[in-house]
């Protein structure tokens, strides 16, 4: 479950792991009668901390992408070594501390044939990823590269009669769009009367391994207390002087530090609501003390990683 929730965080961004996900390994781990607790953790940890990967995975990576001055091929080399140490590190802690719930032995329901994989939709897939590489290199954004692939599987649920031009429109989220624009606005606001100040008073300077250890401490702060893309927002500008290392310790910050509490991220909130349908329980006291287990450990081997990664490649 780790290994797939990983991936699907990474390739097809973290609502997709919380919305789509979430619903699918609820009911698997039912059909298996073991507890549901690790898995539906799992998947709320993993669409915050699993993210790092890609440039598309988040819309926080997108705005440090963007910040930074980075290739797509260069961005997600960068953050592969801090991708698999945050993952493992989530992997280890969750072993750990939902021990006894792992014990129960699975009694799976009698299940029918499996169904078959949607290959034309994993190719699409496929395809757009690719096109994100090449794209960069000459210059086309990933945003017109994933409306192509977009536009493909909408046409071809179109004329399949999976879905219609209501639902296609809808799940655009056009309010969300505005909600982020207006977010933008609202920051460069407080930024102008002096958040910027007292931030830059309290960011450290360089890219050292102290410094970039200290930038996502302060990111996965700022990321609970009013929210991860409003920090995103803050910070971005703040260390851009400081270079590539100092913009990804922000982004390292700002993507596991919502794993501490409910309102760090969007996706907790969606996340929250799909237990909410299953009729899973899941308390703040619960999550918080996971988070507090999980988020320091897992910032500080995913900055080690990003610092060992700048080192190999040269930035």
């Amino acid at each position: 479950m780790f290994v797939v929730a990983s991936l699907i965080t990474a390739v097809l961004s973290l609502d997709a792991a919380v919305v789509l996900l979430t619903p699918v390994v609820l009911v698997a781990v039912r059909r298996l009668r073991t507890p549901v607790r690790p898995y539906a953790y799992a998947t709320a940890h993993l669409a915050n901390g699993a993210s790092l990967l890609l440039p598309v995975s988040n819309l926080t990576n997108l705005l440090a992408f963007h910040t930074a001055n980075l290739s797509f091929t260069r961005f997600t080399a960068l953050m592969a070594l801090p991708w698999l140490g945050a993952v493992a590190t989530l992997y280890v802690i969750f072993r750990w501390f939902f021990a006894g719930d792992l014990r129960v032995q699975p009694d799976p329901e009698e299940l029918g044939p499996a169904p078959r994989p949607p290959v034309f939709v994993l190719v699409v897939v496929g395809l757009t990823l690719t096109g994100f590489v090449i794209g960069q290199s000459v210059g086309v954004a990933p945003a017109w590269v994933a409306l192509i692939g977009a536009s493909v599987l909408a046409v071809r649920s179109l004329s399949r009669r999976h879905t219609s031009v209501a639902d296609i429109v809808r799940s655009a989220h056009v309010s969300f769009l505005v909600f982020v624009l207006a977010l933008g606005v609202v920051v460069r606001a407080v930024m102008v009367n002096g958040m910027d100040r007292a931030m830059s008073s309290v960011l450290p300077s360089g890219s050292g391994l102290p410094a970039l250890l200290a930038i996502a401490a302060i990111a996965a702060l700022l990321a609970n207390v009013v929210n991860n893309l409003p920090a995103t927002l803050v910070l971005l500008p703040l260390v851009a002087p400081g270079g590539a290392g100092a913009i990804l310790a922000v982004l390292i910050g700002v993507n596991i530090g919502p794993n501490l509490t409910y309102v760090g991220s969007l996706s907790n909130l969606l996340w929250r609501r799909v237990l909410r349908r299953h009729d899973v329980d899941a308390g703040v006291g619960e999550y918080t003390r996971l988070g507090l287990c999980t988020v320091p450990a897992g910032l500080v081997v995913a900055v080690l990683a990003l610092w060992a990664s700048m080192r190999l490649l040269g930035v």
